[in-house]
């Protein structure tokens, strides 16, 4: 069993590289996030990185905003095996829903996001030659 960490190289923070994602990126929706994944523009980076972000329109509260995004993390903790080993990922989670949902929907809906971003990056990579 690996570790479920959740470090600091793991957030994506390279403003190039978010630029990129949200301008490269495949977008799906899929209830309560809107998500974007690209394949890591440094091929031998060690791991998959995330960025998240719940609006400050819809939650006024940094209190709420401040939950929604620890709930995502920790979801995203422990389901992040889901992922391949071998090839890495640049992923944004966009909180979309008005509402604060309970931790078990979040977790849910962030595990089939993992699940079909696995999938698309399997075609990918069997894909190239």
């Amino acid at each position: 069993m690996g570790k479920f960490t959740f470090t600091k190289e793991e957030r994506l923070s390279k403003e190039k590289w978010i630029k990129e994602l949200f301008e490269k990126g495949y977008a799906f929706q899929l209830y309560p996030f809107r998500v974007i994944h690209l394949q890591h523009p440094e091929q031998q980076f060690p791991v998959n990185q995330v960025l998240i972000s719940v609006s400050i329109r819809n939650f006024r509260k940094a209190v709420d905003r401040n939950l929604l995004k620890r709930r995502i993390r920790e979801a995203y903790r422990l389901q992040k095996k889901i992922l391949p080993g071998d090839s890495k990922a640049l992923i944004a989670y966009i909180y979309t829903s008005k509402t604060v949902e309970s931790f078990g929907k979040i977790k849910a809906s962030l595990m089939r996001s993992l699940e079909t971003i696995a999938e698309r990056m399997a075609r990918l990579t069997t894909q190239k030659p």
